[in-house]
């Protein structure tokens, strides 16, 4: 059996030699669906909701906080029932289709938190119509064009404090920092968006603000400077009543990555907020999505050319592309171990340089196995699939099986 993985835990790993996943054989899994597959644990989806509330609950704070699932993460619908049959989130949307899903999924209007740029005259129509929706405004032009649509209703406005994290400081996933960004609005812009909010009778009783993916505890040093920064913009607010820190909370993707500590986090956001009587909110996506879900794959071929060993499977860069916009490590995994290991590079199924999953990675020999995993896949991978050179179908299945 092999030493510990780092990805290693009661609801993935290996039991005599079989990869485990929610309670299922992997290998005997992926014989029976249509592959490529994406599969979710439910459990785990459950588990790391309830971690975050947990950690929160241990701090002392004097406010209510509220989580909203970011749906750009995975917006798939029996996901979607099954959370909200949980009562323990709402619902992050970016778009009126992603809000009109979620409705359709049993959230109410007042449980969704609507956050977007670059809105056309149909959106702001179409989100007009929908009484109780959270709607955070990310530009002068939307605080104007919300305010002509619904005068006198309460608004949020989306923040740009000019600092950002993430994910060993990948600029690919910053919203905020040095360079200037289109996301929310600046602190030079700020006296403007509040007087033209009160010209249509606006009131702002949300500051939100979304400025990284991905951290770990290297970054929280740097998450809490944002933190920070945005105490200036909730001081020029009179009416507010909720602070919106957004979402961005990560998972480990290598052996090299620290788990985030939660307790550390939740500690210093109670050291930078805790003082305010206003309620917390946050928009995790990735932290409750990620780890939840796998990528059943086929194996299609496996060559040696020149020096190099392929392994073949079937499906590319655009069912989970994340790898390649964004440089994560999104690591295969063997669903039979044996001792025999190689080393071998993973491709894809797309006639384009980049579709690699995995460069020169030590893998059990795959020689006599028919399907492999990539772990990982919970979030951004199906929700931002494409049909790229036509191999854009794959299948989505809910796994009810052992909880973390």
């Amino acid at each position: 059996m092999p030493q510990k993985s780092w990805w290693r835990r009661t609801d993935l790993e290996y039991r005599n030699s079989r990869l485990f996943f929610a309670g299922r054989e992997l290998n005997h899994l992926a014989h029976q669906l249509p592959t490529p597959a994406f599969v979710y644990s439910v459990d785990r989806f459950k588990a790391n909701i309830e971690r975050i509330h947990a950690a929160l609950n241990g701090q002392d704070f004097k406010q209510n906080h509220q989580l909203y699932y970011a749906m750009k993460a995975n917006r798939f619908a029996p996901l979607l029932t099954y959370l909200k049959s949980l009562d323990l989130c709402g619902v992050d949307a970016c778009s009126p289709a992603e809000v009109e899903l979620a409705m359709s999924c049993g959230f109410s209007a007042e449980q969704i938190s609507f956050t977007a740029g670059s809105l056309s005259k149909n959106d702001f129509s179409r989100l007009a119509q929908i009484d109780g929706l959270i709607f955070n405004c990310d530009s002068l032009h939307s605080i104007k064009t919300w305010g002509e649509l619904k005068p006198g209703s309460s608004i949020g406005i989306r923040i740009n404090p000019a600092l950002g994290t993430a994910r060993a400081s990948n600029e690919k996933l910053q919203y905020a920092g040095a360079q200037t960004t289109k996301f929310g609005i600046y602190r030079e812009q700020f006296v403007a968006a509040l007087e033209l909010a009160e010209s249509f009778g606006l009131k702002v009783i949300r500051i939100h603000y979304h400025t990284g993916c991905g951290y770990l505890n290297a970054e929280l040093n740097q998450w809490q400077k944002v933190l920070q920064a945005s105490l200036w913009f909730v001081d020029q607010c009179k009416d507010l009543q909720a602070v919106n820190i957004g979402g961005g909370l990560g998972v480990p993707h290598t052996a090299e990555d620290q788990a985030l500590d939660l307790t550390l986090w939740a500690n210093m956001l109670f050291q930078a907020l805790g003082h305010l009587n206003l309620k917390i909110e946050l928009e995790p996506g990735e932290y409750i999505a990620k780890d939840a879900g796998v990528l059943l794959l086929e194996k299609t071929l496996q060559e040696t050319k020149r020096n190099k060993t392929f392994v073949g499977v079937n499906a590319g860069f655009n069912i989970a592309p994340e790898p390649v916009y964004y440089d994560m490590p999104f690591e295969p995994v063997a669903l039979e171990y044996n001792d025999n290991e190689k080393i071998v590079s993973v491709i894809g199924n797309i006639n384009e340089a980049m579709d690699v999953w995995y460069h020169d990675i030590k893998l059990p020999d795959l020689s006599e196995q028919d399907y492999l995993a990539i772990i990982n896949c919970g979030a951004y991978s199906s929700s931002m699939a494409s049909n790229h050179c036509m191999r854009g179908q794959f299948s989505e299945f809910l796994l009810f099986g052992d909880a973390v």
